[in-house]
């Protein structure tokens, strides 16, 4: 390089020294935030990316901002390219004094990696280009095959979660054998859990019976487990939005949340858990528990809206279940006489779909969880659906609660059936604790209420209907029952002054664009309460299907509700939907 103009030197030599102590406070404020300001070691980073082979593209106009690293002078700047050494002063000041002088500076040579570039010559050219504040420079570049992307937003905790990621693309070659897979995680530790997951998979299909993951079958364990395993619950995933209420993770960051969950979940609450489960136990968790929800839980649990409307049918449809939309039956268990007559019941229903059940048994009192009784308890439940063919789990839980055992383990079955032998009272205090009136409000699942367990055939329903959107609830499942059973269906609208005549024509053109023609309707005045009653007393109802409780939670603790009442008055069983 030609000697520069002294008065120009001298010029850049000062440029210099403030660029140095620009880089000294730069260094100063990130290390205080806890954070690196280094730039990215080449070498290092491609071996950690498990660099491939380069191709050389020529000469480009690149963005000087999306340099962050260097071959040899990656100590030398800052990640803005600040000079770090006052050794750096004379080639520095040389560099901007050529400039100055319209002397130019030749293109500088950069490797590329993904989105992203790194110095092989002309460090200083850089660094005085962004001081200058040029937003592009001339480069040879020569391009590095990396398998997975880069960024020049990356910092040095996202290049480790990357170089775990390719780690784990080394081992499967997934990026290879399902091109477009994406698994980055922010969790850079978790990617075990996959190939845990993988090893199992593996294990199922070893030839010649060898328990053992052989080499052989290995990519085609990658394949299964990335169709049959992890894509199905990423596109639950998807289809319910998750990733709005998880905005700082990626969906292999939820999978394996939902993972590890469902293996916590089944130590804790002694069930098999399927992932789907898992999946909306983590969306109740996230909705219904942050701190104003368990304040209201402790001082008064019965004016907690509860989840929202309609997220178990938003569920349902995820997982394309319109045709089968009970298919895990949490039935609650008290240890008396009626708690076998509610399983013969909840059995005939499920057998014709070969459903699940899940037994729950809550224990109040002095008995112990091992107890003979609740032993014995277990045996004749699991005999009992075993005989019929039926998959079954059974599980105890002491508990002074009730209502909130069962909301708790709702979110993992599809429906709840309990034995009503003590409905809400009518008694506004009784309104707000604990009980019926707080699981109503609170379950993310519709509930089976049978009366004293009473013995009935459930094939003659009515559905209450007002149009309110947890109607529409009711409504969508009656319709399920319907059609998919054959059921006679009556549908029952009063008129009021927040429910008018052309409610019940909602409901038959609902029911009619779903294939349910045969039902019939009935409009009526008066009190909604003896209008429900005197209905299904007159078509000899023997299931009775409605919304949840209309009123907000605050109105209903004053002025009671039709679904509380028709729980004391009613002695059939009553579907209520939410």
């Amino acid at each position: 390089m030609a000697e520069p103009n002294v008065s120009h030197f001298e010029s850049a030599v000062r440029d210099f020294h403030r660029a140095r102590r620009e880089a000294a406070i730069q260094q100063i404020l990130t290390r205080l935030r806890g954070k690196s300001d280094d730039l990215l070691c080449y070498d290092e980073v491609r071996r950690q990316l498990r660099g491939g082979p380069a191709v050389k593209r020529g000469l480009q106009e690149i963005p000087l901002n999306k340099i962050i690293g260097s071959v040899g002078r990656y100590r030398d700047f800052t990640r803005s390219f600040l000079p770090k050494k006052d050794s750096n002063e004379e080639r520095w000041a040389r560099v901007k004094a050529a400039i100055t002088d319209m002397k130019g500076i030749s293109p500088i040579e950069v490797y590329q990696l993904g989105d992203a570039y790194f110095v092989i010559d002309g460090n200083h050219r850089v660094s005085v280009a962004r001081q200058l504040g040029s937003e592009t420079i001339s480069a040879q570049v020569t391009e590095v095959e990396i398998r997975v992307p880069l960024t020049a937003d990356d910092d040095p905790d996202e290049l480790i979660c990357k170089a775990r990621y390719a780690d784990f693309l080394e081992k499967t070659n997934l990026d290879k054998l399902r091109p477009g897979a994406d698994l980055l995680m922010t969790f850079s530790g978790h990617y075990q859990v996959l190939l845990d997951q993988i090893e199992a998979e593996c294990r199922l299909m070893a030839t010649n019976g060898n328990s053992q993951c052989q080499p052989a079958d290995w990519e085609s364990a990658v394949v299964q487990w990335y169709e049959e395993v992890y894509m199905p619950i990423v596109q639950i995933i998807r289809e319910l939005g998750m990733m709005r209420d998880f905005p700082e993770r990626t969906e292999a960051d939820i999978y394996v949340l939902l993972s590890e969950r469902r293996e916590e979940l089944e130590e804790a609450f002694e069930w098999h858990i399927d992932p789907e489960s898992a999946v909306f136990e983590l969306i109740q968790q996230k909705q219904t528990y942050p701190l104003f929800h368990r304040v209201i839980d402790t001082v008064a649990p019965g004016i907690d809206e509860g989840p929202v409307t309609g997220s178990w049918r938003q569920q349902q449809l995820a997982l394309h279940r319109e045709n089968h939309l009970f298919e895990k039956i949490l039935v609650v268990l008290e240890g008396i006489e009626g708690d076998w007559q509610i399983l013969d019941q909840v059995i005939d229903l499920t057998k014709k779909d070969d459903d699940h059940i899940l037994g729950l048994y809550l224990l109040r009192g002095n008995l112990a969880v091992n107890d003979q009784t609740i032993q014995d308890t277990r045996s004749k439940f699991k005999q009992r659906c075993q005989a019929a063919g039926l998959r079954a789990d059974f599980a105890v839980e002491k508990t002074d609660r009730f209502d909130q055992a069962i909301i708790r383990r709702a979110a993992l079955a599809d429906l709840v059936v309990i034995n009503l032998t003590h409905p809400p009272e009518a008694r506004p205090l009784a309104r707000i604790g604990p009980g019926w009136n707080g699981l109503i409000q609170q379950c993310p699942r519709p509930i089976l209420a049978i009366p004293n367990a009473v013995q009935s055939a459930q094939d003659r329903a009515l559905l209450a209907y007002d149009g309110s959107p947890k109607a529409d609830e009711a409504l969508f499942v009656a319709t399920y029952l319907t059609a998919r059973w054959q059921k006679t269906l009556t549908v029952l609208t009063v008129k009021t002054s927040y429910t008018n005549a052309a409610v019940i024509d909602l409901a038959r053109d609902y029911l009619e664009q779903n294939g349910v023609t045969w039902a019939n309707y009935v409009l009526r005045d008066g009190p909604i309460n003896d209008a429900v009653l005197e209905t299904a007393e007159a078509n000899n109802a023997n299931l009775l299907i409605m919304g949840g409780f209309g009123w907000r939670p605050a109105l209903r603790v004053v002025l009671g509700s039709t679904v509380e009442h028709v729980l004391r008055e009613f002695k059939q069983p009553m579907l209520i939907c939410r």
